[in-house]
Order: C-alpha cells, then structure tokens, then sequence
C-alpha cells in the first residue's frame, strides 16, 4: 500500500533511507504473540517519525479534520465502538493494504506491517483514539498522487465508505482481533426466535438473521419436491415413482425422517458423496502430464466409498488418508487409505528429473491438505511469506517436511479368492513336477548325466561384504544374506562405489540381481517411472585396484534385455564406456539373474579394491537389491542358468539330502531344454494364476534416512537453501504435536480440536453441497482475503456440534436435511429475487443445477438402466471416440459392455489429459489439482450435448420401451420418471400436441424411426415415444435439484 512509505522518513521526499527497525519481544496483547512467533518486526522508536513537522508536504488537513467532525456529528462514540475489526476492518487493509504491508518481508515496503497492532503504532501510522494524530488517517484523505495511499499504481481505491470506516475505528482505539479462522470455535447459545417455526437448532440462528433482515421463511416444499431434492442430495439418484406416491399420501415430518435414515443407510450414500470427496482428493486413474498413463488407484476409491457409507469418523478418515501405513499393526485397508496424497501427478517425460517432479508433487500435497482440512491457500508461500495469511516462507517448507518424508510404493492386493486359487494352482504345480520326477522315461539317469556335469563345471564363490559405501543419493544397506538393498531417493544418474579387502585372491566377480517384495514388481531394480516397474539398466562396471582400473575377460550372463529402446543387453555393455549400452533382464520381473566377469590379472590377497557401478540413462533405472561374490578358483567361469543357489550346492557337493536332490530336479527340468514339453505344461498352469490387483500408497521412510528439505529460493527446485525441520505455522498457538513432528502426528493435530479450521472446513463443505453455496463462500480459503461467513454464529456452532457428536459425516447430514430451512419451497418471491438474489438469508429453499456425473446418474436410474454394481477398476461408458484419439498414445476409449456400461458416474475411468466429455460440459474435474468447490456454467454446450449425445439418446430409447404404449400413458409414466411429478394439464396437453407432431413428421419421413430407435422393425409410435423422452430428459428441471 505505501510505496512511498518506502521513504516515510522525515521529509518525506527522500526515498533512499529506510526505516530502522527492531525485534518486538512484548506480549501485551493478541496481536503482539503474532509478532513474536512470527520473528516479526515493528519499526524502532529511534528511526524517523512518520508524524509530520513544518517540512512535510502541506495536506488539506483542514479540510480531512472537518471531515472527521463532521462524520463524528453522525456517528457516534458508541456506534464505533461497536465495529467488528474481522468483519469490517480487516477485509480493507487486507484487500487493500497488506500485498506491501503484510506478512510477506520481501514485498513489503517501508518495512511497515499493518497486519499489526503494535508495528503500526510503533510507527506512528496509528494513533489509537486521536484520528489527526494517525498517518493512516491522513494518508486515506489525500488527493496527492505522491501521498495518498493506496497509491495509483497499485490500482487500488479505498471507497467512501471504507474511509469512513477506516477512521471511525482509529477514533474507537483501533482495536485488532486475531482473524476469526485462526481461533478455535465456542458453541454459541442458540438463540430464542420468538416462534415456533423451525425446531431445529439451524432453523433458530438462521429465523433470527431473517427477523433482523426483515424476511420470512418460504413455505414448506412440496412433498415431491422434497423427496426429490433429499434423494438427489443424500444419494445422488431420483425417487422411484411409487416412493414419492407414497410418501404424498403420508407427507409426516416422521415419515420424512424414516426416510432419511433409510438412504443414510443405503450403498448409493457412500457413491454420491464419496464422488464429492474425490474432487478434493485429485482422485484420477491416470498419471497425467504428457504420457498419462493408466494407474491403479482404484482401490482409494472404493475405500472413500466403503468408509463413508460405515460413517467412519472424520478424524479417522483424515488420519487413514494422511498416515494410515504408520497406524500400530496398520491394515491393508489404511494402507491403501495412504493413496490420498499418491494422486498426485506423475511426469514420465523423458530426459526429466524424477526429483524435480518429486518436488512439484509435494508442493501439490502442501496445497491440497491446505485446502482440506486448514481452509488455507498455501501456494503464495511456496516461493515467499503468504502476502495475507500469516505463514512464513520457511513455515511453508516446515509443512512440506512433515508430508514428504515417504516412500511411494505399490500395495499388491491378493483377495481371498485370489488367494484360495493361488493354493489350489501351487497343489496343482506341485503334483505335475512329482509326476515328471517320477513318472517320464528316462528321466533319472538324464538327471543323473546332468547333475555329474553340473558339478564338475562348478564355481565355488563367496560373498563380498564392503568394508564402505558410497552413492550420490540412495541409501545402501547389507542384509543378512550379504545382499546389498538400495532404498531412498534415486536420480537420473546414480552410481555406487564399494571398497573391499579379500582374504584370498581374486579371480573373477559375480554381480547377482535378486528380487525383493519392497521393489517395484518385486525388482530387481527400482524402475518406477518412464520405463517398466522394477527394471533396471546397469550402464557401466568399473573396478580398481587402487586407482589402477582391471581388465575384465570374456563376460557373460544369464539373460538380458532392454525395455525401452532398442540395442543389445550382451554383458560386454557394462564394459564399453559408454553409458547409453548396458545390462539390463527385463520382464523377468521378481527373478533372479548374474553377470560373471574374469579377471585378467587376478587381485592378490588382501589387496584393497574397488567397484563402480553407474546407472545412466533416461529413465530411473538403478539396482535396488544385489549381492558381489569372488572366486579364487583357475579358469574362465561362466554364469549359469540354473541360478547360484544351485551352483553353490552343486560346489559344495553336499546332495545327500532328499530336498537338496528335489530342489536340483526342479533346476535340471526348468533348464534342460530335452524337457521342453514338461517345461510347458508346468508354465500352462503357473499362467492361470490370475495377476493380482494393487495400489499406490505410502510407506514412512526410516528414521534413519530421513529425506531432507530445504527452503527453495522463490519456489524454485533448482535453487535449494538452508535445510527445514518439520513444523507447523506459529499462528496456529496450539500447535503441540502428541508425538515426533511427522506425517502421523501432523495428521492426528488436523483431525483434533487443536486444529481451529479443520471442523468449520468440512461442516462448510458440507453446507455448501445441500445449499449450494457455503456459510463462507470460498469452501478452500478461510484466510484473511476470504469473505466473512454469511452465518458465524452458525458456522461455528455446526462445527462444535459435528464435533461433539464424534465427527459422523452421517449426523452432520441428518442434523441439516431434517431442519425447516433444508425443506423449504425453493420458490423465490419477487421481493427475494429483489432483495437477496444469492439466497444468502436462506428465506427460502435451494435449487441449483446437478453435476454431470449426477445428470448422467440421474439419467441412467430414471430411464431404468442404472447398474447397483459397486467397486472395482474404473468403467468406460459411452462417449465419442474422438475425446481420447487426440491424447498421447492415442489411447483408445474401449465402451464397456454389460451392465459395466451403465455403471454410477463415480465409478468411470478418468483420463487426466482426456476426461469423460459430458462430465466436462458440465464443469466437472479432470482430477489434475484439488477442488473444494465446482462452478456452475450455463452454456449451449450443455444443452447441445443433453440432446444429441448418443449415451442420453440411448438412455431415451430405453425409456420409450419401458413406458406404455399409449401417449397419455406413456407422457405420465415419463414425467413422474424424470421429475418425480406427475404432469399439470397444462403440461399434458402440450407433450400431447407434440408427440402428434412428431409423429405426422415420422409417418411423412422427415425423420426415420430407425435412426431413433436403433432397430428397423421399431414401430414409428415407439419413436415418438424416444422423441418425447428425450424432451423430457432436456427439461431444465429434469437436470435442476429442486
């Protein structure tokens, strides 16, 4: 706001000298424990005044003082005293004032902060009680470009009435109050409306706010117009025809509660608002950016769905989603409850730097649990201090530490079913290898020719255990077996460097890659982006002794092949140089495989060596578990595919024992290939073990290897500073973790009463799906430049009673749809339109347009196509090809058959780069970035895409067969489907007069019944009766909540 409070020095037209200042350690008031916690600073009583003296330039100070007395003549002493700083004074100086006097140090001019209290009375801006005494007073008035604030080229303009305010305030004390959202809510008294309307708690605080605005509330709704609009609101579907007769012929305020209860209970509950809870999840079943391509996500879905129709608590839910893999003895349902924050976008380009994006991905998770559960936009601290709200640019990087300490692994997820087939498939394997062993010709003495050779081919080798370790990044860790496991972060180039001292001499080394259950498809490698999950690609192996490199002679392996381009995968690449050619086994994903290298000139006892291993190329593709062998033994050893545990016992000659005998059986069939046939029939069953499901979650990385943050110069990946320990914004005083500063403990502070915004988030997110439109309009920000809640009192006391009442979503719902307001007509009066055209008095009750996946779930129930089957992996309903052909890949959009084709909306694959059409027409998400609330568009699209798409013509076709075949019959039957009404004679006789008119039409051939119906023997009345549907179905109530 003042630029030229850049120079408030003395003089005021000199602009080279800042102002001085000094840390403020008092505690006298609310304002100043801001300050302090803040590491703030107030300007230094030694620094030049911002009072003016004779030199200053002159202001009409006449005139602004006889503006004051004047505006005092009108306003009282007492009436302002009586200004709300949060709701009157605060939305000024923050619209206005702080982008250059706010938190932010590093755009704030003059080093004045008028967010607060004491750093503007310390700098004379403020004079509480003496207006001519106030800068701030004298500043507003001016007419001078170079004095007046705001200043003109911040495009800001104070309005009359904001001026008035501004310096009734200074005359009141110019008391601050800290901004409401920052302070936990109190249960207000519910307060005594002198009538018996309403008796529902809601009612009384809204009843009162309409006596104080001179309104009354609106009749109550209609019986089918209540019962619609609950059914579309609790369970996003219509009414049957026969449930809203019924209910008519009862319409009881107890009858309307047994029906509550009864869709509280039903499956359809947790479909419809677990679809709302998925725009703030981000939910997608694609990884977005310019690959896109498919992930498995779907099992985060049908637990959203699962926990809110068991009405798990809240706080659970935010626990589960945020840290549900560092629950005691978690479950695979809170794992998979962890894939919240795995939604978040997976950039597979090539040549990019997967830590880049690691950072983008946090920042993602930053913002969102903003938005959920903190009602915060925590995206202006990302690159410097929130010019508004008070968090610090460091403070931003506190709440990144506590959520990107984790590892993103893939949860397999065997069902029972699976699980009992697996069994029934290994008894199977296992009775088919007995058989062989047993039953063919000729294969003892084979196995005995072959085992004689094997041994005599034999390599005795022993395990390499490093004496150090060392990489660019990832953590090397040696296990029992002499393995080495690589975990945390890896990078487009890692490399790993062992130093060793053998007791014996050295003739050659094996490098075996193993599996692993912690890798991507169980390893061997750590494969998770562009190229195939659990690959690996090892572009060099160096080896010294000393600083001399060895020579490596005739390398070999037990397989090789590259993924992703083309090339050899011979054992020789690891030797050329060049960092592009290597060894890689992929799709032999969880097998274990080894390269053999001789040396040349063998290493000498205890002689130090050391291996290099570089990982290079433009996927992630380093080792994630292995092990280093040496043999001392003469001759060129080869690597051999019966596998090292194989060729130890065939070394050690120890083959006495009946399962060491058994174990080489199973090597010598899998290996020979004069057993090729057997070999066959064995893989035939191992193929009909169905591939399990899985799903991305998060894993806590060890204490040990913690991954670091640091503070990122102007938001930048590329340009890190100091390193952040985990913390939370010291504006939220009650801030004590019940444990360490991680994931678990910052989830259990947002899901508690410590946490002032997360209960006010989520009743407001809530009223804004019943109502359409919140108790504060911006459902994502409760901050400082947010409006000011229509009802506080009523926000607040929801948020204690949802509280109270143990988080229970269910309760919150109950408490809302069963109170007179919620039942209101949503006919709006000539005076209402006038008066409050936003319904912000709530006189009458809510009417909005539905969502798409609701207009297409509406759709699909009231035509009678609606599929009730729940979960599993996304669905692909009808929609034009020509939607995806344009995406990467060009991916084509398979249509489901069966009933999968007529599947709830919720349960529809979503394509970040290509979303589901209709759903886009009507201002759905592509699951790209978190959503707190959807705009609603009225567009022609709409329209256009409601008449003519193939999927609600089709829907219309259905319909038309189900209705009766006579015309007053069937307009009804159509009515009552998609309006849940029967139609007025008015209405009758117009759907009358058009169905003969379409009709004449069909029977002249303007329009062909074929085209209409999809059939060539369809009657042309039946395709009236299509036409009359899809009127019907294009009706602004049929898509409207009433």
């Amino acid at each position: 706001m003042i630029q030229g409070i850049a120079t408030i020095c003395v003089g005021f037209g000199e602009t080279s000298t800042p102002l001085a200042t000094r840390t403020y350690a008092s505690s006298q008031d609310v304002e100043n424990e801001d300050l302090i916690q803040m590491g703030g600073k107030v300007m230094n009583k030694d620094a030049p005044s911002m009072k003016r003296d004779s030199t200053s330039k002159t202001l009409n100070l006449k005139r602004s003082g006889t503006l004051a007395l004047l505006c005092g003549i009108f306003w009282s002493q007492s009436s302002a005293e009586a200004i709300d700083f949060n709701r009157e004074i605060r939305p000024i100086l923050a619209g206005k004032c702080f982008a250059c006097h706010g938190p932010d140090e590093e755009a704030r001019k003059a080093g004045l902060r008028l967010d607060l209290r004491e750093a503007v009375i310390e700098a004379d801006v403020l004079v509480p009680g003496k207006l001519m005494d106030s800068e701030l007073h004298h500043r507003i008035h001016s007419t001078d470009p170079d004095e007046v604030m705001p200043p003109p080229e911040s495009n800001q303009t104070l309005k009359p009435e904001e001026i008035d305010l501004l310096d009734h305030w200074i005359e009141a004390g110019a008391a601050y109050d800290r901004h409401w959202a920052f302070v936990s809510p109190q249960k207000p008294a519910v307060p005594s409306h002198g009538d018996r309307w309403g008796e529902n708690p809601i009612d009384a605080f809204l009843r009162q706010s309409m006596n104080e605005h001179g309104f009354e509330p609106s009749e109550p709704a209609p019986p089918h117009m209540l019962l619609r609009r609950l059914y579309l609101d609790l369970t996003g579907l219509p009414p049957a025809p026969e449930e809203v007769e019924a209910f008519a012929g009862e319409s009881s305020q107890e009858a309307y509660v047994r029906i509550v209860d009864c869709l509280l209970a039903s499956p359809a509950y947790g479909e419809k608002w677990g679809r709302e809870w998925l725009d703030i999840a981000r939910y997608a079943d694609t990884n977005g950016y310019e690959k896109d391509r498919p992930r498995s996500m779907w099992p985060y879905r049908d637990w959203v769905i699962r926990s809110l129709n068991a009405d798990m608590p809240f706080d659970q839910f935010t626990i589960e989603q945020l840290a549900g893999d560092m629950l005691p003895g978690a479950t695979q349902d809170q794992r998979i409850a962890t894939g919240f924050h795995r939604n978040t976008q997976l950039n597979e380009e090539g040549g990019i730097d997967p830590l880049e994006f690691r950072f983008y991905a946090a920042v993602d998770r930053v913002a969102t649990t903003g938005t959920a559960w903190m009602g915060l936009t925590t995206g202006c601290a990302q690159c410097h201090t929130h010019k508004y709200d008070p968090i610090t640019h460091e403070e931003y990087y506190g709440l990144m530490a506590l959520l990107d300490n984790v590892e993103e692994p893939d949860l397999i997820l065997e069902s029972s079913s699976q699980a009992a087939q697996r069994k029934q498939i290994d008894a199977a394997l296992e009775t088919e290898r007995v058989r062989l062993q047993e039953d063919t010709s000729g294969f003892e003495s084979a196995f005995i020719a072959w085992l004689k050779k094997a041994q005599e081919a034999a390599t005795q080798w022993t395990t390499l255990t490093p004496r150090e370790m060392k990489t660019n990044l990832p953590k090397l860790e040696v296990l029992e077996d002499g393995s080495i496991f690589s975990s945390g972060d890896v990078t487009k180039r890692d490399v790993f460097t062992l130093q060793f001292e053998n007791d014996t001499p050295i003739t050659a080394l094996r490098l075996e890659v193993l599996p692993d259950p912690r890798l991507p498809e169980q390893g061997p490698g750590r494969c998770y982006y562009e190229g195939r999950k659990g690959d690996f690609f090892l572009s060099e192996f160096e080896h010294f002794k000393g600083k001399e490199p060895m020579t490596i002679t005739q390398p070999s392996h037990t397989y090789g092949k590259i993924s992703i381009g083309g090339g050899s995968a011979d054992a020789t690449n690891v030797l050329d140089g060049d960092g592009s050619s290597g060894w890689s086994t992929a799709e032999q994903n969880g097998k274990a495989h080894h390269l053999v290298l001789p040396l040349k000139n063998p290493i000498p006892a205890k002689t130090p060596f050391t291996i290099e291993m570089l990982f290079e190329r433009h996927f992630v593709v380093s080792l994630g578990r292995f092990r280093l062998s040496a043999t001392s033994e003469t001759g060129t050893p080869i690597a051999k595919t019966h596998g090292t545990r194989a060729e130890e016992l065939l070394a050690t000659g120890k083959l006495d024992e009946p399962s060491v005998l058994s174990y080489l059986k199973d090597v010598f069939l899998e290996t020979d290939p004069r057993w090729k046939t057997q070999q066959q029939a064995l893989e035939k069953i191992r193929n009909q073990l169905p591939r399990p499901d899985h799903s991305l979650v998060m894993m806590e990385r060890p204490a040990d290897n913690p991954r670091p943050t640091y503070l990122r110069h102007r938001g930048e990946y590329l340009s890190p500073r100091n390193l952040i320990e985990p913390g939370l914004p010291k504006v939220f005083r009650d801030a004590s973790f019940p444990g360490p500063k991680d994931r678990l403990s910052f989830a259990r502070w947002l899901a508690s009463d410590a946490n002032p915004m997360g209960d006010r988030v989520t009743v407001n997110r809530a009223w804004r799906s019943f109502f359409g439109a919140g108790l504060i309009r911006t459902s994502g920000n409760f901050g400082t430049q947010a409006p000011s809640p229509d009802h506080p009192e009523l926000l607040d006391w929801l948020a204690v009673k949802f509280r109270e009442n143990g988080r229970h979503l269910k309760s919150l719902h109950r408490l809302i749809v069963t109170s007179a307001i919620y039942q209101q007509s949503s006919q709006a009066s000539p005076e209402q339109l006038q008066r409050d055209p936003e319904n912000r008095h709530l006189a009458r009750g809510p009417r909005f347009r539905l969502s798409g996946e609701l207009i297409r779930d509406h759709m699909l129930a009231a035509s009678g196509r609606l599929s009730h089957k729940m979960q599993g992996p996304g669905v692909y309903p009808p929609q034009p090809l020509s939607v995806t052909a344009h995406a990467f890949g060009n991916t084509a959009w398979k249509v489901s058959s069966g009933e999968d084709r007529y599947r709830r909306s919720v349960y529809t694959f979503i394509k970040r780069t290509a979303p589901f059409a209709s759903y886009m027409t009507f201002d759905g998400t592509s699951g790209e970035n978190c959503l707190a609330r959807r705009d609603r568009s009225n567009t022609p699209l709409q329209a256009l895409s409601l008449l003519n798409d193939d999927m609600f013509l089709e829907l219309a076709r259905h319909a038309a067969i189900q209705a009766p075949t006579e015309p007053e019959g069937a307009i009804e039957t159509l009515f009552r489907q998609f309006l849940s009404r029967p139609p007025t004679k008015e209405e009758q006789a117009t759907l009358m007069g058009y169905y003969q008119q379409q009709l004449g039409r069909l029977h002249a051939g303007e329009l062909q019944a074929s085209d209409l119906t999809a059939s060539q023997e369809a009657p042309v009345e039946r395709a009236a009766r299509v036409l009359l549907a899809r009127l019907i179905m294009n009706l602004d109530e049929a898509i409207t909540k009433p």
